[in-house]
């Protein structure tokens, strides 16, 4: 993947995506949109005043094959998108700096870069029962200037990567002269 490209002498320390937890709830949606058509006859029929409409769901008619296709294709593309967006949203921390890609749509991307002497404040959010369990969270990344701040939703081991990150912006500060 060569969304950016590393200056000479600078190396990726880290790259991080979200939690697969957290995609594979992203696509929950689209598997039951995936079971409907096939689960549906069956339930009407379990009802009797809804059985007759089970026949007219029936997909060995022409029409009704035609529907179903156009259903589980309309299905597999979100959950493709849904994939898409998982795969190249990514954080990437470097010896000097961090990179954030973020695929807003197939053919909107935004690459953003903080450099790591710029950062002020890095902090971490862990909410809730099954984000603590998970140990997940956010990591938000604070610079010294009114640039945005940086949000890093769903990582995995977030005060891990908080540390790692703070370590080198701990490099990039030099030694401390007033201790």
């Amino acid at each position: 993947m060569k969304e950016f490209e590393l200056e000479p002498g600078e190396h990726v320390v880290k790259q991080a995506r979200k939690h697969w937890l957290l995609f594979a709830a992203t696509l929950l949606p689209y598997a039951i949109l995936l079971a409907i058509p096939f689960a549906l006859p069956g339930l009407l029929r379990l009802t009797p005043l809804f059985a007759p409409y089970a026949v007219a769901l029936d997909v060995r008619q022409p029409l009704m094959r035609l529907a179903l296709g156009i259903w589980l294709l309309a299905a597999w593309t979100g959950a493709f998108s849904a994939f898409t967006r998982y795969y190249l949203n990514l954080w990437v921390l470097t010896d000097r700096r961090i990179v954030e890609v973020r695929q807003r749509s197939y053919f909107d991307r935004r690459v953003s870069s903080l450099l790591l002497n710029r950062v002020q404040d890095v902090s971490t959010e862990v909410t809730g029962v099954l984000s603590s369990l998970l140990d997940l969270g956010t990591i938000h990344v604070q610079t010294a200037g009114e640039e945005e701040e940086f949000l890093m939703n769903g990582i995995p081991r977030p005060m891990q990567m908080r540390d790692l990150i703070l370590k080198y912006v701990a490099e990039k500060a030099g030694p401390n002269p007033s201790v």
